[in-house]
């Protein structure tokens, strides 16, 4: 597991976030003489954090207006889930639906003992039987790697980096005497895009760990590999819309679930497909193409 190293990458970048907002608060505290107002942003950075945490499940599947399904309902998805949590040694997550034709999955839960696996109707239709083992041993990886934990706060700082940046453009830097007004303003705007730029490469770097992870549980990366080209093809025909609450729960998807190009491929929360695949295809022993 972890071929290219994607926990490394994830402590590193985890350090740069950590050293952008240290670096913004010795540039406030120098400037207000007082290191107040970062730790009053860090504990509501906490507490907010702290809630999505233990309530991921419920907020991605009523983003996704997803219903509860038994096992008499979707025996096939039923069959697939119980046998790689057998296989992975960990217990039975729930299952749903989610009403509609843009193919994509996700799996959420703060532990596996309180997870939920999700699929929408359209990437049912969409994948034959073994395409969707692949699916579902990525996002269960999610849930066995902690990775809702990981993005839980790595968007924690950088909500705290975003504010504090906010609060420097707004109020500037206390006393001016002692501070520098030219670094102040450039670490207002610098700091939360950096964050921000960060965060989003902490979310990759996850990807490729349940890519790797997942189609280890499976045996089949070709599996996953095959189901991610479907997808991508399918997201172009049937994305989801703009919906806030959509957009903030497309980071646990399997594929980025909207339609874009250019800039929004740059801020996607999700490797390019393509690199992906020719992971997934070097994961099998075969040339990408």
């Amino acid at each position: 597991m972890h071929q290219h190293h994607n926990g490394l990458k994830t402590a590193a970048l985890f350090g740069v976030l950590w050293a952008v907002l240290l670096g913004l608060g010795a540039l406030i505290a120098a400037g207000t003489r007082s290191a107040a107002p970062i730790w009053a942003m860090a504990l509501i950075g906490v507490a907010t954090t702290a809630y999505g945490y233990w309530n991921s499940d419920k907020i991605a599947i009523r983003a996704m207006q997803a219903y509860p399904v038994t096992e008499a309902e979707a025996p096939a998805l039923y069959g697939i889930v119980r046998e790689l949590s057998a296989r992975a040694k960990q217990p039975m997550p729930r299952i749903y639906l989610s009403p509609t034709m843009a193919p994509n999955a996700f799996a959420t839960g703060r532990n596996p003992q309180n997870a939920a696996v999700c699929c929408t109707e359209g990437i049912l239709q969409m994948l034959d039987a073994r395409e969707l083992r692949g699916v579902l041993g990525h996002e269960l990886m999610h849930v066995y790697n902690r990775d809702i934990l990981t993005a839980s706060v790595a968007a924690a700082v950088a909500g705290v980096i975003t504010s504090v940046g906010q609060m420097l453009l707004l109020f500037g830097g206390g006393d001016r005497r002692n501070s520098n007004p030219f670094a102040m303003i450039a670490m207002a705007v610098l700091a939360p895009f950096a964050a921000s730029l960060i965060q989003m490469a902490i979310s990759r770097t996850r990807e490729f760990d349940a890519d790797e992870d997942g189609s280890a549980l499976t045996g089949d990366p070709l599996a996953l590999a095959s189901a991610l080209r479907k997808i991508e093809r399918g997201v172009q025909l049937a994305p989801l819309p703009q919906d806030q609450r959509l957009v903030n729960a497309s980071h646990l998807m399997i594929a980025n679930p909207f339609r874009g190009g250019g800039a929004r491929k740059l801020f996607s929360t999700h490797p390019p497909m393509s690199e992906r695949i020719a992971r997934l295809e070097g994961m099998a022993g075969r040339p990408p193409g």
